[in-house]
C-alpha cells in the first residue's frame, strides 16, 4: 500500500491526483504547516532527512520530490496511461514539462513569493521602506519579466494544446498543476492569457482531481 506524506496547502495535492487518476489505493499521512511559519513539522524529518512534502512510501521504497514521485507512479502504475507511446519527440516533450515546472517555472515565482512576504513581514518603521523598495524594484526589473516571459511560453503552447502534450492527459499535466494554479490563484495569470485559465478549470473539473481534493483537504490553489 502506497502513503502519502501529505501536507496541508502543498505540492503534494497532485500527487493525490495522480493517484486518484491512476485509480490505485493508497493511504494519506497528514502534517500540518506551522501557522506563524508556514513550514512543515519537524516530523516530516522521520520520513526523509530534509523534512520535505511530498514523500510517499510504497513498501520499503521511500520516494521524495515531486518530479521522482510522478515518475515512479508513472513508470510503476501508468505505462498505459500516463506516459507517451515510444520515444522520438512526445517521449521529450514529456520529459520537457515534467521538468520545466519545478526546474524553470517554479524559481521566479517562489522568488515573487518571497519578495511579496518580505514587504508585510514585521521590521523596524524605518526599514521597512527600504524593504519595500528593493522588493518592488526586484519584482519589476527581474522577477515580473522572467515570469511574464515563461507564462507567454506556456500559454502559447497551450493555445495549441488540449492537455501538455496534445489530446491525453499525462504525467507532465499532473506536474504541471502546482505552478499554474499558484499562478492563477493569485492573479499573476489574468484574462490576458485565456488558455492557461482554461487548462486549469479543465483541470478542476477532472472527477480524479475533485476526489483528490476531498481526500487531501485544506489546498488554495483550487
Amino acid at each position: 500500500m502506497i502513503t502519502v506524506h501529505h501536507l496541508n496547502n502543498s505540492r503534494s495535492q497532485r500527487v493525490l491526483w495522480m493517484l486518484e487518476e491512476l485509480e490505485v489505493p493508497y493511504e494519506i499521512q497528514r502534517y500540518e504547516r506551522d501557522p506563524e511559519t508556514m513550514l512543515a513539522p519537524e516530523s516530516l524529518k522521520e520520513v526523509h532527512p530534509l523534512g520535505k512534502s511530498p514523500v510517499i512510501t510504497d513498501g520499503d521504497l521511500v520516494v521524495a520530490e515531486s518530479g521522482a514521485i510522478i515518475e515512479y507512479l508513472a513508470h510503476t502504475y501508468g505505462k498505459d496511461t500516463m506516459l507517451p507511446e515510444g520515444g522520438g519527440q512526445a517521449w521529450l516533450d514529456y520529459t520537457y514539462w515534467l521538468h520545466y515546472a519545478e526546474g524553470s517555472l517554479m524559481p521566479p515565482l517562489v522568488m515573487r513569493l518571497v519578495f511579496e512576504k518580505v514587504k508585510t513581514s514585521p521590521m523596524p518603521f524605518f526599514v521597512k521602506p527600504v524593504a519595500k523598495g528593493i522588493a518592488d524594484k526586484t519584482n519589476q526589473m527581474f522577477l515580473g519579466p522572467m515570469i511574464r516571459t515563461h507564462l507567454d511560453f506556456v500559454e502559447s503552447h497551450l493555445a495549441k494544446n488540449t492537455w501538455f502534450l496534445g489530446d491525453n492527459l499525462s504525467a507532465a499535466d499532473i506536474q504541471m498543476s502546482f505552478p499554474l494554479e499558484a499562478s492563477v490563484a493569485r492573479g499573476i495569470v489574468g484574462s490576458n492569457r485565456p488558455h492557461i485559465t482554461t487548462w486549469v478549470e479543465r483541470v478542476h473539473a477532472r472527477p480524479a482531481y475533485q476526489k483528490a481534493l476531498e481526500k487531501g483537504g485544506e489546498y488554495d490553489f483550487a
